[in-house]
């Protein structure tokens, strides 16, 4: 396991079933962007904007074949909702879902594979 795998297992192991709360930014509730952005502070000492649209913008783009652990993967959930993630290893990726707070998702679930926009490598 890599280092940064290490620490995004570390995040998940604290912050699992952190419910989801639009405009959230702590343990009583966080949404998806907060939680890419406090993952990214307090784990990798990487800033981060607050908001997805800006997350977008950072790092640069990869080739879905080519994520890798630490990387920014981004979804359209609805016309004009995006939603963010960290990828982890074998398709897995680190979030704060609406449904049911912070977990693990896979890339390939028949939702997200479906919504699927980008990735974006800032580490």
């Amino acid at each position: 396991m890599t280092a940064v795998q290490d620490q995004l297992q570390s995040a998940h192991a604290q912050w699992r079933g952190t419910p989801y709360v639009l405009g959230g930014s702590s343990r009583s509730g966080i949404d998806c962007s907060a939680f890419t952005q406090t993952v990214f502070r307090e784990y990798f000492d990487a800033p981060l904007p607050r908001n997805t649209r800006e997350q977008l913008q950072v790092g640069s783009g990869i080739r879905r074949q080519l994520i890798r652990p630490g990387d920014l993967v981004f979804f359209r959930t609805a016309r004009n909702v995006l939603h963010v993630g960290i990828a982890m290893e074998d398709g897995d990726f680190l979030h704060a879902s609406v449904s049911n707070g912070v977990m693990i998702s896979n890339l390939s679930d028949s939702y997200w594979a479906g919504r699927y926009l980008g990735a974006r490598r800032v580490l």
